[in-house]
């Protein structure tokens, strides 16, 4: 389910949404390497600030999930994007993946602003991330027929990693996390059709 044996080419061509959300993390975060668009300026005004979310500035509901701090940030939300992603971009199709993606992405950013202090300030693609986990954690419970035991066991090993990982490293957005994958389980059941 998790391993991809395409060529770059194939991937790409399959795989639109994901390619697509991946070329834009990395695109946002050369931006902010190279002085073609000031970096500052780019978290200042994109990155998940409560307090000027509580002013109005809705946007940064949305334009957290593209920016990422370190190349090593980008890379794990990345590399687990493009492992995760596939799969449930075949099974979905492209543009029900991006919703999916993007929802729970700004869902878990909500669940952020209300349960984080206003000064909490927070960026990365992370809680969309765990949705694509919970989305496929509902679906090892709920669909086993369609799923292998190795395929299951893989689900709740990466899952159960994915939980221990979010309160043992610093400086995670623990919130995030956890309203993400919560919100991929619960809301899978209106993107997914029994086969």
């Amino acid at each position: 389910m998790f391993t991809r044996t395409e060529s770059f080419r194939e991937y790409t061509t399959a795989y639109r949404a994901v390619t697509a959300l991946i070329f834009i993390m990395m695109l946002v975060f050369v931006l902010v390497l190279f002085p073609i668009i000031p970096g500052n300026l780019l978290f200042y005004y994109g990155s998940g600030v409560n307090l000027f979310i509580n002013d109005g500035q809705w946007w940064r509901l949305v334009t957290p999930i593209f920016l990422h701090s370190t190349f090593t940030h980008l890379l794990f939300n990345g590399f687990s994007l493009a492992i995760f992603g596939p799969a449930l971009e075949k099974y979905l199709g492209s543009f029900k993946f991006l919703i999916f993606f993007l929802t729970t992405g700004i869902l878990a950013n909500i669940a952020t602003f209300l349960f984080k202090p206003l000064t909490y300030t927070h960026i990365g693609a992370s809680g969309a991330i765990f949705g694509l986990l919970g989305f496929f954690l509902y679906l090892v419970l709920f669909n086993k027929n369609n799923f292998t035991n190795n395929e299951r066991n893989t689900v709740y090993t990466l899952t159960g990693i994915a939980i221990i990982m979010t309160f043992i490293q610093p400086q995670i957005n623990v919130v995030g996390h956890l309203a993400g994958l919560v919100i991929g389980v619960l809301t899978a059941p209106l993107y997914w059709r029994k086969r």
